[in-house]
């Protein structure tokens, strides 16, 4: 391995020659207590700056093994380490010279706390490693020697000691980290064990700071259960915790305009993943399953069978085997239901604000006038996707009563302050439950497998766009409205498990679920490493669930039988 005295010779001899030089950088370094990986460097000053990787030794970075004695342990120290990394690399990063030069870059963790490819600490070993991206410095299209010297034998040995050496931590905060992770994974058996479908906490808080922050809300008022549906559970760290238990089956919140409906179930669609203590939302818990689904006027399906929600379209449409570039509101939303079931959620989240209206509901005078409406509303199929099929439905609507009849939960938002009002409710709707239709459920094979992903290439040029989705060289796969995607290395991530299906799963022989399935499983099993494997270097990714790899799979525009 080439030491750091023959890096510091290296820069001085290509100080001043044209930027290419920076090539003989590529390769591993043994530095003073870890080993600096320049795993691509870039062409140009103004190309997407140079991947790095720091490896910190066991014996050097002294993480206790208590901190990552096991899975949920581990990858809360990883994301604990990440925060810290995330904000001591803004002091070193410093823009001057031409294009990128001095920059420093590291992805900015949210609140949920996944299993990312930013920093690892291995299990076996206790090293630890860290992945950034810097520019390396220039004056115009040459070298700055000086500068790359300060960058990578004074900053980066800086930014190790203050961030992947223990002792130079608080080690308090990465233990509570480490504890609260499994507290929080051992409240998500709590609520499979009592047959929940997810938890709130006592005193969390729900809003946030506003409509593009994750913050939660200064002076917000902080969730109190009601008595009927107050459950007790006991945490390992935390001890005993009181809070909201949602029994499985189907839920109603209701309530006036503003008074929390859609922040409660946006809490919920986010109770999938444990949060960073602050958050406010850190016990509020959901079933790992479940699945927020909407209306997403103009989406692409591919062979859903929504034979459940429609029948006898016009144009004589299959709607066994329905398949559109541009779909309505109403099919949108049945497709996301069914595929939602085929990749085994076990809670359906509906928010009626961001629902197909007509999918929801269809009241007595209209099916007067319109007798021949293909649309069989969700008010009809909402018990039995529970007692049929076991998928509990959590819905937050204020205008549909006729869903009292058919709810097992009511609950009632009045100025943020959780009531139920399920006795009420019943007792309101009596006499005017609507008679249920025939239910089947939903085909267990109910689509074609797929063929072919419009011949993707490997080498595919793949772009994210934050959260909102990405582009596989021209072909673009929409996510704005998958609402529970937490972070752009997520969309990085699901671009590349779109990559690895096309090589590895789209046979003609393995249906969608099951391909995205068996990704999942390897990907838990095994780790991100498999979507990048013969990478130059290691991009940075974010866990997704089944559930969101159907959701890119479903929504590119290409699939072939």
């Amino acid at each position: 391995m080439k030491t750091q005295r023959m890096l510091r010779e290296v820069l001085s001899r290509i100080d001043g020659r044209g930027y290419p030089a920076y090539k003989e950088l590529a390769g591993s370094w043994q530095m003073e207590g870890f080993v600096l990986f320049v795993d691509h460097v870039q062409g140009d000053p103004f190309a997407s700056p140079s991947s790095l990787r720091v490896q910190v030794p066991a014996q050097t970075a002294r993480f206790p093994e208590d901190l990552y004695a096991n899975d949920t342990r581990k990858t809360a120290l990883e994301d604990a380490i990440a925060r810290i990394f995330a904000e001591k690399i803004r002091k070193f990063s410093a823009r001057s010279g031409s294009g990128k030069s001095g920059a420093l870059i590291f992805p900015q963790p949210s609140p949920e706390v996944i299993k990312r490819t930013a920093v690892s600490v291995d299990g076996g070993t206790g090293a630890v490693t860290a992945v950034f991206r810097a520019g390396f410095p220039a004056e115009g299209r040459r070298i700055d020697g000086r500068a790359m010297e300060r960058l990578v034998l004074q900053k980066i040995p800086a930014l190790v000691q203050e961030t992947l050496v223990y002792p130079n931590l608080d080690g308090k905060v990465l233990s509570s980290s480490c504890d609260l992770a499994e507290d929080q994974e051992a409240l998500r058996a709590f609520v499979k064990r009592e047959g929940l479908a997810a938890f709130v906490a006592d005193g969390a808080i729900l809003p946030r700071r506003d409509g593009v922050s994750k913050a939660p809300l200064p002076g917000a008022v902080p969730f109190s259960s009601p008595a009927a549906l107050r459950v007790t559970a006991q945490l390992p760290h935390r001890g005993t915790v009181t809070g909201m238990g949602i029994p499985r089956g189907v839920t109603l919140i209701t309530g006036g305009g503003y008074h929390g409906k859609s922040t409660l179930l946006s809490a919920l669609s986010l109770g999938i993943y444990n949060h960073v203590s602050g958050d406010g939302r850190e016990l509020v818990v959901t079933d790992d399953t479940a699945v927020k689904v909407r209306a997403e006027d103009g989406r692409s399906v591919f062979a859903d069978d929504i034979s459940l929600f429609l029948s006898d379209l016009p144009g004589g449409a299959d709607a066994h085997c329905f398949s559109t570039e541009n779909a309505s509101g109403s099919t949108s939303e049945a497709a996301s239901i069914v595929e939602a079931a085929e990749g085994g959620a076990g809670v359906l989240l509906l928010d009626e604000d961001t629902s197909a209206t007509n999918l929801l509901m269809r009241d007595a005078l209209m099916e007067q006038a319109v007798p021949n409406e293909p649309i069989t509303p969700l008010i009809d199929r909402i018990r039995g996707l529970y007692e049929k099929m076991g998928i509990s439905v959590i819905l937050a609507a204020g205008s549909f009563g006729a869903y009292f009849a058919a709810a097992d939960t009511v609950l009632l938002l009045d100025h943020y302050r959780v009531s139920d009002i399920t006795k009420k409710a019943h007792a309101i709707a009596k006499g005017a439950a609507r008679a249920p239709r025939p239910f089947a459920g939903v085909p267990s094979a109910r689509r074609c497998p797929v063929q072919d992903a419009a011949l993707l290439d490997p080498r595919t040029k793949v772009r994210t766009d934050g959260t909102d989705g990405f582009f596989l060289g021209r072909k673009e796969v929409d996510l704005r409205l998958v609402e529970q995607l937490a972070c752009e290395e997520q969309t990085q991530a699901l671009a590349l498990c779109l990559l690895y299906l096309e090589r590895n799963c789209f046979d003609g022989k393995t249906g969608i679920a099951d391909a995205a399935g068996i990704l999942a499983k390897r990907l838990s099993r095994e780790g991100l490493s498999i979507l990048y494997s013969g990478s130059r270097s290691v991009p940075f990714l974010a866990l997704p669930r089944k559930a969101e790899i159907l959701s890119a799979v479903n929504r590119f525009r290409g699939l072939q039988t």
